[in-house]
């Protein structure tokens, strides 16, 4: 085969290359790629909103119409008003906040977890109408029974007046009245997949319910009781409706309600202060859920599968 034959092949190996990534590229876009698009549009309109407080949060003009311009002016006097400002006690509302949050998370899943070990491992009469029970209780939130809280916590603190009205034990004996529900029925699905055969086990060498409980099972179940911890946690920090009836002292109150007073008021509204307030309130939850991530996934799942 002379050169001009060989050049020919070459090139027409060449362009059956070309025309063959083509079609891959095509194949691929059908097959996978048409995703990659979809997920980038979806991380695009997640952050949107994430960066536009941040923007406002530097923004030391303080109103959202001046604020349009992601990050046009970079500037950290909000942050520091929430720390120096007289009439905005903010770390008050900080600490306040995250001490109601963990300890009514902890107590929830301990709460939760006793309840669900009780109704997977323990056979008793009521079991079933019990677990339908705290599901069809669930339906009806506490905000509808918020007139009666209030009464009840005001006749509470006359005759103790620590878990009374106005109170953080108050408080967070409300969130942990409604604590069982969804989240016992969760961890419920999540007991009944570890086998029976580890507690009788246990109990041949003597070991009893309250043994079997801590030191065995909990153990196993530590996804589930991460995840329950992690939405506790979240829920509480940005709760506004109860806390706002119950905490009526302004050194008592919470993040939620305290940035709301920031803006409230239709001639003293401080947007870039309440995003401020809302960035840093926002850290926790964040760390919170990067240390826990990797439990999330099977603390959802594993439930479900039986």
């Amino acid at each position: 085969m002379g050169a001009g034959g060989v050049t020919a092949f070459g090139e027409k190996t060449l362009r059956r290359t070309k025309t063959d990534r083509r079609r891959s590229f095509g194949a691929w876009f059908t097959d996978t790629g048409w995703r990659h698009v979809i997920a980038w549009i979806a991380i695009v309109f997640a952050l949107f909103p994430l960066l536009y407080i941040l923007s406002v949060s530097l923004n030391p003009i303080g109103t959202l119409t001046g604020s349009n311009q992601l990050f046009r002016t970079i500037d950290i006097s909000n942050y520091v008003r929430l720390f120096n400002s007289p009439d905005i006690p903010y770390g008050r509302w900080y600490v306040n906040s995250l001490i109601i949050a963990v300890i009514t998370s902890v107590f929830t899943v301990l709460l939760c977890a006793l309840g669900a070990y009780a109704f997977s491992r323990m056979r008793f009469k009521g079991r079933r109408f019990g677990l339908a029970t705290l599901l069809v209780l669930q339906m009806f939130p506490q905000l509808l029974a918020i007139t009666a809280i209030f009464l009840l916590m005001i006749q509470i603190g006359d005759v103790f007046p620590a878990i009374g009205l106005g109170t953080h034990a108050g408080l967070i004996m409300i969130y942990l009245g409604g604590a069982l529900g969804v989240n016992t029925f969760l961890m419920y699905g999540f007991f009944n997949t570890v086998p029976t055969a580890i507690d009788e086990a246990a109990k041949i060498d003597g070991a009893g319910h309250a043994r079997v409980f801590f030191t065995i099972m909990l153990p196993l179940v530590m996804p589930i009781l991460i995840v329950i911890g992690l939405l506790t946690f979240i829920g509480i920090i940005g709760e506004f409706a109860i806390a706002s009836v119950i905490l009526t002292d302004p050194n008592q109150q919470t993040v939620a309600i305290g940035l709301f007073q920031l803006v409230s008021g239709f001639m003293s509204q401080n947007w870039g202060i309440f995003a401020a307030g809302a960035v840093l309130a926002a850290l926790p939850v964040m760390v919170f859920f990067l240390v826990s991530q990797k439990y999330i996934a099977g603390g959802l799942t594993a439930g479900s599968v039986k």
